[in-house]
């Protein structure tokens, strides 16, 4: 076996129930997963414990993390839901909380002290719970900057790497050159970049396909892992339907769930073994 446990995420487009996954997942050979932060943690944590799946992090929602740079009346609503998803780590045993600086393709406004000092309440409150806090590269990359360079220091602090959003929402720059060194968790995903030809970012560029099958450079990918040590959990984050307008991951619908599973779990060890194969080189 790979010295990398391998993880994927929870979807709702995969069509039956989130535990029914974490089985299905758990059947397929994965060994860790991941959910998006809702009413039906606790159940999810029983059927991990169930079948011996590590319950790697929750996501907090995105949609509304604009409002964590404005003051306007969703502000302490929505810091108010992170503090909540960081007690829900906490009682659960989830070690990890991933969080988007910024939400939304149209970025609109710029990073403030604000912002800083309310995310900062997050940081704090996540430290006393021995929780850890995964920023994501996300849309509004200024923001997760001004974030990486504000709690550069703090230790339940680090960054999510998602492969996909790096192609798209970065422009192809590495990230991992900018923060490997403090890599806590991976969203791994695939897409063919910008579509727009003069640089404009859109949401339906973030396919999330399989790895492998869109134009990021995976032995780069696996290289870069490895020059940066990361060792931990790799998680995939892959979408089985198409975005609106889009075709690239067509072929996935008409996969049994189980099949298209197995497919994912190939396709991650392949990865981990070209990760492991960089760090070989490297000794």
């Amino acid at each position: 076996m790979y010295r990398t446990r391998l993880c994927l995420g929870t979807n709702i487009g995969y069509g039956v129930s989130t535990e029914e996954q974490i089985r299905m997942f758990r059947k397929v050979g994965f060994e860790a997963f991941f959910t998006p932060w809702d009413e039906d943690l606790k159940r999810y944590r029983a059927v991990a414990d169930e079948v011996g799946m590590i319950y790697q992090s929750i996501h907090a929602p995105f949609i509304d993390m604009t409002a964590l740079w404005r003051t306007c009346e969703e502000t302490e609503k929505n810091i108010g839901i992170l503090l909540t998803c960081v007690d829900d780590c906490a009682e659960l045993g989830v070690p990890i909380l991933v969080v988007h600086p910024w939400g939304g393709a149209d970025v609109d406004g710029c990073p403030n002290d604000a912002g800083i000092a309310n995310f900062r309440r997050i940081v704090a409150y996540a430290k006393q719970k021995n929780v850890r806090i995964a920023l994501e590269n996300t849309e509004g990359e200024p923001f997760l900057v001004t974030l990486m360079d504000a709690f550069r220091e703090e230790t339940n602090v680090g960054f999510c790497w998602d492969s996909g959003h790096e192609l798209c929402y970065n422009r192809g720059r590495d990230m991992l050159a900018l923060y490997g060194d403090r890599l806590i968790a991976t969203h791994i995903n695939d897409n063919t970049g910008v579509s727009d030809f003069e640089g404009r970012t859109h949401w339906r560029d973030d396919l999330h396909l399989m790895p492998f099958d869109g134009a990021c450079d995976w032995r780069r990918a696996a290289a870069r892992l490895a020059a940066c040590g990361y060792d931990g959990i790799l998680t995939l984050e892959v979408n089985k339907q198409n975005a609106p307008g889009r075709f690239e991951g067509r072929h996935y619908k008409t996969m049994p769930l189980e099949i298209y599973l197995t497919e994912l779990y190939v396709r991650a060890c392949r990865l981990a073994h070209m990760i492991q194969y960089e760090r070989n080189s490297m000794t």
